[in-house]
């Protein structure tokens, strides 16, 4: 004897409830992308509204749906009818992603004051140390730890996170909102996706500005618990927006051992003087070679990272710590541009347990006491 319909339509109900949309991470159902379905003689047919039209994850879509369904005693088959949201049903999504808020104006979430992204700007005074080569292996490390992460590429005249992260999907676009591409569990946003091909970025500071800002308030990242922003080298305009935008960033510096990027990592992390941010710590990348017979060759010489940190600490007047080390391995590069991080594609590699252990220290959060009442007494004085 078979279920009645309504048992049926329940559980499909129940089980359409349990895709996520690939792109925003949230179900299907709460989207509204769920137009309606039928069910009959064991075969459901789905009307599915995509946000955009030739929506690049369709495919995945569709057996997500399929596997969910035919989990369910009784659906020997599922079929799916894609359509498309409407302008209206767009902008309601897009009302639906800014929690209910209508309003034309974005706002930074990560700059409010309830929010509780930790956010790490990673500077560097020059390029060549490695500094992206840092982020996204301690993005991934973070990802793979159960985090939400995000990663922003930006150093927009360079940007070569997106490869190293092996993203090669473009945003998609729902009304004035953008969904950044996807991998290794890392949401990503570059200049790079939205230029042709390798084209480079001539930009002057109040463009600069502009690309930042929109990374932080039109893109969709959903719940973050961890936000990393790949600067360009030095100290110039992006870093000053940052400041502007989100001055609740904590920067962590990279350099080499050697004392010329040594001295060049200092001024980079003084910009905290002038900003007013936390400085979080300092990694010395590229700190010797392993050679086969167990002893290291120091390539770039040794104890910048330390030197920086100390520094650092003494200019700034709070701790800086040198949060980690990480040997020199051509395993590093070459999983950057396979687009798999050393920590996931050979996280026994001593470079790799580095990173991952620099990841650990970042993923500790500690409250900030800002803006939040601490239940203090004032007994009034007699007399």
């Amino acid at each position: 004897m078979s279920a009645p319909a309504s048992t049926i339509e329940d559980a499909i109900q129940a089980a359409l409830a349990t895709v996520d949309d690939p792109e925003i991470r949230r179900p299907i159902t709460e989207l509204g992308m769920v137009k309606g379905f039928t069910v009959a003689d064991g075969t459901v047919r789905v009307e599915l509204l995509l946000t955009v039209a030739g929506c690049p994850l369709r495919d995945k879509l569709d057996n997500d749906i399929t596997a969910a369904l035919t989990k369910i005693p009784g659906i020997t088959s599922v079929s799916i009818d894609f359509g498309v949201m409407s302008e209206e049903q767009r902008k309601a999504l897009q009302t639906t992603l800014r929690g209910g808020s209508a309003s034309a104006e974005p706002v930074i979430p990560f700059a409010q004051p309830g929010s509780r992204t930790r956010v790490y700007a990673v500077a560097s005074g020059k390029g060549g140390v490695g500094k992206s080569s840092v982020t996204v292996n301690l993005a991934a490390a973070l990802a793979k730890r159960g985090l939400s992460v995000g990663v922003i590429d930006a150093d927009i005249y360079g940007h070569s996170v997106p490869r190293m992260l092996g993203v090669d999907g473009r945003p998609t676009r729902v009304e004035e909102m953008i969904m950044p591409p996807q991998s290794h569990g890392v949401k990503v946003i570059s200049i790079g996706m939205f230029t042709a091909g390798n084209a480079a970025v001539v930009w002057r500071g109040p463009m600069l500005h502009r690309a930042l800002q929109q990374f932080l308030a039109d893109v969709y990242w959903g719940d973050l618990d961890v936000l990393l922003l790949d600067l360009p080298p030095g100290t110039g305009d992006v870093a000053i927006s940052l400041a502007q935008l989100l001055p609740n960033a904590e920067i962590l510096v990279v350099t080499t051992p050697q004392a010329a990027a040594a001295e060049v990592a200092e001024r980079a992390g003084a910009i905290a003087l002038q900003t007013h941010q936390r400085v979080i710590g300092v990694v010395e990348n590229m700190s010797w070679l392993e050679l086969p017979d167990g002893s290291r060759m120091e390539v770039f010489g040794a104890g910048g990272g330390q030197t920086v940190a100390d520094s650092l600490t003494t200019a700034i007047g709070a701790s800086v710590p040198l949060l980690g080390q990480v040997p020199l391995d051509t395993r590093v590069r070459e999983a950057g541009d396979a687009g798999d991080p050393i920590v996931l594609a050979a996280p026994d590699a001593p470079a790799a347990k580095a990173l991952d252990a620099v990841a650990a220290k970042l993923a500790v959060r500690r409250d900030s006491l800002v803006g939040k009442p601490l239940g203090l007494m004032v007994n009034a004085r007699k007399g």
